[in-house]
């Protein structure tokens, strides 16, 4: 993509706060938002923890609020977005975690979105600070744009690799329960 398009991508799916819905880990979450030109609704938010430590909240918008991952998948779009709370998390952390969430949301099956998981997990090379906001904006039948604090990191087509995405979070096997249950406001 040449730099004047992803400029304008960057634009045309940045999140808007227009009204605060609530606060959690001392994070503020939009009750609403627009990305790709499509009004959305926080469907749920929740913090992804280990050992007892918030590492991020990771929030869920969708043009229709929905509570099962079926519901979210036929969706026309759907966002995901993760506000890191932890110093601890690193990009070599960050890059391990995205994997394992891919095998665990196929099954262990990653060959035919392999080489997307290896583009998707080289977004996270730079370093990784507390506060830092990734926002990943799937569209059925066209794929993910991540978004690293407001700016366009890249573009990763297909729908196999936006349903495995999605089901890191909010598939049968997610990176926390309790994580998927807040998103899908269960």
């Amino acid at each position: 993509m040449k730099l004047n398009q992803l400029i304008g991508l960057a634009f045309a799916v940045m999140l808007p706060v227009v009204a605060q819905a609530k606060v959690v880990a001392d994070v503020d979450i939009a009750e609403q938002a627009t990305f790709a030109e499509q009004a959305l609704v926080l469907n749920g938010a929740g913090v992804r923890s280990k050992f007892f430590m918030d590492l991020y909240v990771g929030s869920l918008y969708l043009p229709t609020t929905a509570d099962h991952l079926d519901s979210v998948l036929e969706q026309p779009i759907a966002v995901i977005q993760l506000t890191i709370t932890s110093g601890m998390i690193t990009s070599d952390k960050m890059r391990n975690a995205i994997e394992e969430g891919f095998d665990a949301a196929t099954d262990n099956n990653i060959g035919s979105i392999k080489s997307d998981i290896q583009h998707f997990s080289q977004l996270f090379a730079d370093e990784i600070v507390e506060g830092d906001q990734f926002t990943f904006v799937t569209q059925k039948g066209k794929g993910v744009t991540s978004i690293k604090n407001g700016k366009v990191q890249g573009v990763i087509a297909g729908e196999a690799f936006r349903q495995a995405l999605l089901k890191i979070w909010l598939g049968d096997n997610p990176a926390q329960k309790s994580l998927k249950q807040d998103m899908l406001a269960q």
